[in-house]
């Protein structure tokens, strides 16, 4: 080959490297992310993963993409919204707002890997094998809401000890509304209370509830934990304000936005710990062998400005138990 010849040749080797390296290096990784819940009441959640993200090297439109899909508390979309992200090439597919997404995204693949937010046992539904080694393509977080609404009924009891009967809302819809219920319930039986079951999962629904509620004058309220009501959070607080009803929810949310109380874990550190699992898998870690994570660090939120304004006395141990006051 002559000189010339051959200076060519490299010359146009070398026009051609930066278009090489980029087919190695591949499109930016994507993320699918669904989720039960809205956009809207989320902000500070998703804010949360991206930290968790960031922690382990990628962030949003620089080293990584997301694709959102959001249900809206509506179950029914999520098998479909979930099987269009497995048809996509998303390298980790993120679920939150509790089990209906995580349940859709493992019935969508058994490929994909999936990192899960979720209250309930994984175990029980089939999603891992074990804690310790998830041994298939799933593994996350478990908040354990779900199992806390004794825990928020022996609250709510110590606020009202004069109360023979309380309210417990639920959203029939949800997977573990059954296991919830029934735990109220021996839980109200172990203190000699009654509890009467209302069941919502439609606007309409939630208002119906809370007419029956003062109009058979049932003095307390509790929320169980349900991604529907996540969405549905302020016209929940409103509505136990214009009905005067002391009520306990499942997330500090609640209580910031004006809510009597509230009894839970920190929401913003499972999702924070979720980016971090997401990135570690997109570096090359496998969920089989990612142990599920347990949320350990719950807290107490009261609301005095609301229990001002219902015309509650919060009892000093009570506000000593308290990991917040919000005046």
């Amino acid at each position: 080959m002559k000189r010339r010849e051959f200076i060519a040749l490299i010359a146009g080797a070398a026009a051609t490297w930066p278009l090489a390296a980029r087919a190695q290096q591949g499109a930016m990784p994507v993320i699918g992310y669904l989720s039960s819940r809205s956009a809207d009441d989320t902000a500070h959640l998703l804010a949360a993963v991206r930290r968790g993200l960031q922690e382990t090297g990628y962030v949003e439109g620089t080293d990584v993409a997301l694709e959102y899909r959001w249900a809206l508390g509506q179950y029914d979309r999520l098998p479909a919204m979930a099987a269009d992200l497995a048809r996509r090439p998303v390298a980790v597919i993120i679920t939150t707002g509790g089990d209906p997404s995580a349940l859709a995204a493992k019935a969508a693949t058994s490929t994909i890997p999936i990192v899960f937010v979720m209250g309930s046992d994984p175990m029980r539904y089939g999603l891992v094998a074990s804690y310790n080694r998830p041994g298939g393509n799933a593994t996350g977080i478990n908040i354990l809401t779900n199992t806390m609404e004794p825990k928020r009924l022996g609250i709510l009891h110590d606020l009202m000890p004069q109360a023979s009967v309380v309210a417990v809302l639920v959203n029939p819809t949800f997977p573990a509304a059954k296991m919830q219920s029934r735990d109220i319930e021996e839980a109200a039986r172990a203190i000699a209370i009654k509890t009467e079951l209302f069941q919502a999962s439609t606007d309409g629904e939630l208002e119906a509830a809370f007419q029956s509620i003062a109009h058979q004058r049932i003095p307390a309220l509790i929320v169980a934990s349900d991604p529907f009501f996540d969405t549905r959070r302020a016209k929940l607080v409103a509505l136990a304000a214009q009905h005067k009803l002391p009520t306990i929810y499942y997330f500090r949310e609640f209580a910031a936005d004006g809510g009597l109380m509230s009894y839970g874990i920190n929401l913003p550190d499972a999702y924070r710990e979720a980016g971090v699992y997401a990135g570690r898998i997109l570096r090359g870690a496998k969920p089989a062998e990612l142990p599920v994570l347990q949320s350990t660090r719950s807290e107490f939120v009261i609301n005095s400005k609301t229990a001002r304004a219902l015309g509650v006395k919060i009892s000093d141990n009570l506000l000593s138990l308290a990991d917040e006051v919000i005046e």
